[in-house]
């Protein structure tokens, strides 16, 4: 599990092969990504956007922004979390994942979110390092 906290917003993820969906042969590789976001803070938050950056092993860089996360745009009371599980394919073995996402306070405030950079590994293939 990956975590890191931004303004008492701690952000974990969890990766997962999805051997079943991969294609190896067609290099064509899936990960699923459970994401766990707490409010540790004392103020509520409402998470609005999310930026991705996913880079393969081959040097392809991928860029997703959008409104909120799978179709929700969360609202966070101290003490309170807000789980999802997506997901990614890649064109190679391994590869990094990393992002941000926008909140706002109930006060209108916006400020950034670091998500935590994870490695995607396909567990038949050598280790590398991302």
């Amino acid at each position: 599990m990956y975590s890191e906290k931004t303004r008492s917003i701690k952000v974990c993820v969890e990766p997962t092969y999805l051997e079943d969906q991969s294609e190896p042969d067609d290099d064509y590789f899936v990960w699923a990504y459970r994401v766990v976001i707490e409010n540790e803070g004392g103020e509520t938050v409402q998470l609005r956007s999310r930026y991705w950056q996913i880079a393969d092993a081959g040097g392809r860089v991928h860029e997703v922004r959008g409104d909120g996360v799978v179709g929700e745009q969360p609202v966070l009371h101290p003490g309170e979390r807000f789980e999802y599980t997506s997901g990614t394919p890649l064109g190679a073995p391994s590869g990094i994942m990393f992002g941000k996402y926008q909140m706002e306070t109930g006060g209108g405030e916006t400020f950034e979110v670091n998500i935590p950079a994870f490695s995607l590994d396909c567990p038949h293939i050598k280790a590398l390092m991302n």
